[in-house]
């Protein structure tokens, strides 16, 4: 797809200059006159009075609602533009497969809706996961094939997806029988930009990441996964940013990285100002579940995270058998973190805070400060106890009352009415290391209103995904 430039010159020039002078003329008020800008589009608009199937391409236009009943494709080549208030409802298993180019730029206030028709949250404490309609996989999902270049999806809803694939669409990756992802990017020398979006529900990750540049940043992660999953899956190929994200309730771990799967370049991640909140507990695996896990190879950063009864503390995985599943090493040597907080209500995730068996060291910026409550002989992934931590450090987020406001930590698993931002006299604030940058891709990710990201944020100076400047997440 080009893009087009045009010089205004001589004649031209003049033309707009009379314009304005027109203009103001006619504007006998001299108000300050704002014209707003088009919408983004490209070539036609999709028709909405039929239910979608097929191939498709150009401009699903803005606040019309589209029926999905069959598999959808954008062929390579092409591109599919979402414009702000559009509602894609599928009406059953079907997948968004996308070859070519997707950008699906909604806005605060015109979010964009990718869900099953009719679709009905269940969002109160206690609620069953077997019978939730989060974790029941009522459509497939958005599929970036390998020739995807370019996924850009910001202020959109995906939710209650991740169905079985019955007959495999034409995108590899995805087997029959086998449940996919709501969302999908499999292309290591493509862009995938996710932006201030919520990603709602999953019958296992509802992220999976197989190679290429990406930016994570601003977004809203709810019930990730029914017994398992990761809120972001990423794997072997994979460079870039999670930043000022919101993980609450995930199955398994909030946001993982890998360099499993032999592609090229290495998986580096940078997972800085990310809130965790009650992850891990739909996982009964012993040392699976919590927040962040580094493993197989995969390298990066993570600080000025803030966890909050998660099931386990920041993971980073150490070679061995482990409860009978074989571990690979992550880097250690190309691995920093550090201006981490972790506050637990119960022993048992005290206890884990360092994940014993794991290869997580302590650092003398972590919060609760390690030599407050590990021994003086600790050593790394050893037993411990943690029970002079409980409740300390309390991030005091100003709608969202710990000790936790429900019987167990498995019942919290969506935002509701709960606010995660910092009180005025919070622990976190000012404790966030601004000592780095976020991480360059090579080549590097475009900054684009609609051909990239609309920012990459700098570290905070403050803990979690909510700085007290408001420059975090906006949910």
């Amino acid at each position: 797809m080009k893009s087009t430039f045009i010089n205004l010159r001589g004649t031209a020039l003049a033309a707009l200059a009379a314009a304005a002078l027109l203009t103001t003329a006619c504007n006998k008020s001299n108000e300050d006159v704002q014209v707003s800008q088009p919408l983004f589009s490209v070539g036609k608009p999709v028709d909405n009075s039929a239910p979608l199937t097929g191939a498709i391409k150009g401009t699903m236009k803005q606040d019309l609602s589209f029926d999905v009943s069959g598999d959808v494709i954008v062929n390579a080549g092409d591109t599919l533009v979402v414009q702000p208030g559009v509602k894609v409802n599928f009406l059953g298993n079907f997948n968004f497969v996308i070859k070519g180019t997707l950008l699906s730029l909604g806005s605060a206030a015109k979010p964009i809706y990718f869900y099953p028709k009719n679709y009905v949250h269940t969002d109160q404490p206690l609620a069953d996961p077997t019978t939730d309609p989060a974790y029941q996989g009522k459509w497939g999902g958005i599929l970036g094939d390998v020739t995807c270049p370019l996924m850009v999806i910001k202020w959109t809803h995906v939710e209650g997806g991740g169905g079985t694939v019955v007959t495999s669409p034409v995108s590899a990756g995805i087997a029959n029988n086998k449940n996919t992802y709501p969302i999908f990017f499999q292309n290591p020398t493509g862009v995938f930009d996710l932006e201030d979006s919520w990603v709602y529900g999953a019958t296992d990750d509802p992220i999976r990441i197989l190679g290429g540049r990406i930016n994570v940043m601003r977004n809203t992660f709810e019930k990730g996964g029914k017994t398992g999953g990761e809120c972001l899956n990423i794997k072997s190929g994979t460079t870039g940013n999670i930043a000022y994200n919101l993980f609450i309730g995930s199955a398994t771990n909030g946001s993982k990285a890998s360099n499993n799967g032999g592609k090229n370049p290495q998986t580096t991640i940078y997972m800085y100002n990310n809130t965790y909140i009650h992850c891990g507990f739909r996982r009964n695996s012993a040392g699976r579940g919590g927040c962040i896990n580094y493993e197989e190879g995969s390298a990066g950063k993570y600080y000025n995270n803030l966890m909050v009864n998660c099931k386990y503390g920041p993971r980073v995985v150490g070679s061995g058998n482990y409860l009978g599943n074989v571990l690979v090493i992550a880097d250690t040597v190309h691995l920093r973190y550090g201006n981490n907080l972790n506050y637990v209500d119960s022993l048992a995730l005290a206890n884990e805070i360092y994940p014993t068996q794991f290869l997580t060291k302590p650092q003398t910026t972590d919060m609760p400060l390690p030599s407050s409550f590990l021994p003086a002989n600790y050593q790394v992934g050893a037993v411990y106890n943690g029970s002079a931590v409980l409740r300390l450090n309390n991030p005091q987020f100003e709608g969202f009352t710990l000790p936790a406001p429900v019987r167990r930590q498995a019942d919290v698993n969506t935002v509701g009415t709960y606010n995660f931002r910092l009180g005025a006299t919070s622990p976190a604030i000012g404790k966030g290391s601004t000592a780095f940058q976020p991480l360059a891709t090579t080549p590097a990710i475009p900054l684009s209103a609609n051909f990239g990201a609309t920012a990459i944020n700098a570290p905070s100076r403050d803990l979690g995904a909510y700085p007290t400047d408001n420059s975090g997440n906006q949910h």
